[in-house]
């Protein structure tokens, strides 16, 4: 069982029409902070579970993990319900990396926000992912 595919998101698959400003998606993100970080913790408890089941196990104690990550792949699956719901995607359960949906001159960007940053500071086109990050501060004001 992958978990890291489990919702994998695709760039091609933005069909929701919620734009964010860089102010907004800042607003959003006191809130998106503490789901991605319930989010990034559970995915490391689903993966350390995950792992435990790779060994042979007696079956009671099998079960117990199986029953617990289980729960945790239901968390996982209501937190990015969570996220979906405020607009915004996951991209990596790991470094906790979130894409908000903006426009700029006149065609769909990403917004991009990781954990442990304190606001939106990053942008990228649709297809080119978190390697072509680049500062807002080259977006025209909005």
């Amino acid at each position: 069982m992958a978990l890291s595919k489990s919702w994998s998101s695709d760039a091609t698959a933005v069909t929701r029409k919620k734009y964010f400003t860089i102010a907004e998606a800042n607003r959003a993100l006191p809130l998106v902070r503490r789901i991605v970080e319930d989010l990034v913790r559970t995915h490391e408890d689903a993966s350390t579970l995950h792992n435990q089941l790779e060994h042979r196990l007696p079956v009671k104690q099998r079960d117990e993990i199986q029953n617990a990550l289980e729960r945790a792949v239901d968390r996982l699956g209501d937190l990015i319900d969570e996220l979906k719901s405020i607009g915004c995607d996951l991209k990596d359960y790991r470094t906790g990396l979130i894409d908000f949906v903006g426009r700029h001159d006149g065609r769909d960007i990403f917004l991009c926000w990781k954990l442990g940053e304190a606001s939106i500071e990053y942008w990228h086109e649709i297809h080119t992912g978190f390697s072509g990050r680049q500062p807002v501060s080259e977006l025209v004001s909005e």
